[in-house]
């Protein structure tokens, strides 16, 4: 009961942050001269108006579902991922390697891309658990570094001959037998439109960590770990070795990210000018889901339709940088959930001395 109570809270002063965030969004397009009412419905068209904007606003979810899934996990196990970004990129390049250079039956090409991508991301992410658990450095510091590397790192393959596509800043598309996409669905939502089993592979990986954090001992000795880690050291769990399987699987599925991206979006990677932003956006998104993975499907799904759904407001000639301030609005009131229960609780404390 007390658990259920906890949930409901929790959802409760969710929905109502996201309600302040879009008050806060109303206001700002107010202030700019725009009618909040039609851009809001604009937006809502935007994502529920075609089958083609709902399939967009899918495939813009899927990878921010996978990246906050990542974070999700590493914080209910104790870590801080911020190398989801790092791990997303290494995923993709993974990926493209593997899809590109290697020419295979579909049958096999696919999952052995798609296990080249998550390989990837769970040894990116398991080098700042490892440098934690031997060295004791912190995986804020060693995971924002890792980014960087990341960054660069797939910067420099894509110009390497044979790999970068002849007068381009892009590499060559993968093989068609590594792609997921699903072309017999295109008839309803547009050839244009990129749908692939992405979000089909995004609801299996949620279920299987969700049974994994929650019904095995693995999952029981990682989640020990976060809540404190002498104790669990003191039960006998080997608080070193969880710490770097625990950023392994979140290094993991942000490589999943990237590489379900390339297989199912872009085909390719290109040369970055600045980080894409998929694994910061997936802290939020782990925020917003309250750190855990039926959360982060939910949390993925808004953040999609935010950000697809938002860029209709410029059919009224309003920014698209309303939506930032409403995905920003939503993210500070979660962080103020805390001092507003406490203040609640201190209310209902008062009445019940009262």
């Amino acid at each position: 009961m007390k658990n259920k109570k906890i949930f409901n809270d929790t959802l409760l002063y969710t929905l109502i942050s996201i309600f302040l965030g879009l008050i806060v969004g109303a206001i700002v397009l107010t202030a700019s001269g725009f009618n909040p009412i039609e851009g809001y419905s604009e937006m809502l068209n935007g994502i529920f108006g075609k089958p083609k904007y709902m399939a967009w606003t899918i495939i813009k979810a899927t990878p921010l579902i996978l990246t906050g899934l990542s974070v999700a996990f590493a914080f209910r196990t104790g870590l801080f991922n911020i190398g989801a970004e790092g791990q997303f990129i290494v995923g993709a390049l993974a990926a493209t390697l593997v899809g590109y250079f290697l020419h295979l039956p579909a049958i096999i090409h696919i999952p052995l891309t798609l296990i080249s991508g998550c390989i990837a991301g769970a040894l990116w992410g398991g080098i700042s658990g490892f440098l934690k658990s031997k060295f004791g450095v912190n995986e804020v510091i060693s995971t924002i570094m890792l980014n960087w590397i990341a960054f660069y790192l797939s910067n420099y393959f894509i110009m390497l001959e044979g790999f970068r596509k002849p007068n381009s800043e892009a590499s060559y598309d993968i093989q068609r037998t590594a792609t997921i996409d699903i072309t017999w669905l295109k008839s309803l939502v547009g050839p244009a439109t990129k749908v692939n089993w992405g979000i089909v592979i995004a609801l299996i990986l949620i279920i299987i960590i969700s049974y994994v954090l929650y019904k095995t001992t693995l999952g029981f000795e990682l989640r020990a770990v976060g809540f404190n880690k002498y104790a669990a050291e003191y039960a006998g769990i080997n608080v070193n070795k969880s710490m770097v399987i625990s950023m392994a699987i979140a290094g993991l599925l942000a490589g999943a990210a990237g590489a379900m991206h390339v297989m199912g979006v872009s085909h390719k990677i290109t040369i970055l000018a600045a980080q894409e932003g998929y694994g910061f956006d997936g802290i939020a998104v782990s925020l917003i889901g309250n750190n855990t993975p039926l959360g982060a499907l939910l949390a993925g799904l808004l953040f999609g339709a935010l950000k697809y759904g938002g860029g209709k407001m410029q059919n009224i000639g309003a920014p698209t940088e309303v939506i930032n301030i409403v995905i920003g609005s939503i993210i500070y009131f979660i962080a103020t959930v805390r001092l507003v229960k406490i203040m609640i609780d201190k209310m209902r404390g008062g009445k019940a001395d009262a």
